[in-house]
C-alpha cells in the first residue's frame, strides 16, 4: 500500500467499461469540484487511461498520483490527491 492508497478517499469515481477519453474527462470534472488535499479514487479498466493519460494529466496539474493494479480483478485503482 502506498501513501495515497492507504488513506480513505473522499470520493470514488467508477469509470469501469469506459474508454478514452471518458475516464480522464470524468476524473478532471470530479477533481475540479473537490477541495485541495482531498483524494479521489478512480476505478478504471482502460489501460491507456490508467497508465498514460490520467497519470500525465495529474503530474502536469501538480496533483499527487498513485496507481494500484489489481491483476486478479482486471482493473486499476487510481488515487489522485488534489494539489
Amino acid at each position: 500500500m502506498g501513501e495515497l492508497s492507504s488513506k480513505t478517499p473522499d470520493q470514488t469515481l467508477d469509470v469501469l467499461g469506459r474508454v478514452c477519453p471518458y475516464p480522464l474527462v470524468l476524473s478532471k470534472k470530479t477533481i475540479e469540484k473537490m477541495s485541495s488535499g482531498q483524494i479521489l479514487k478512480v476505478l478504471c479498466d482502460a489501460p491507456a487511461s490508467a497508465e498514460d493519460s490520467i497519470p500525465k494529466w495529474a503530474e502536469k496539474q501538480g496533483h499527487k498520483f498513485e496507481a494500484v493494479k489489481l491483476e486478479d480483478k482486471g482493473y486499476w485503482e487510481l488515487y489522485i490527491q488534489k494539489a
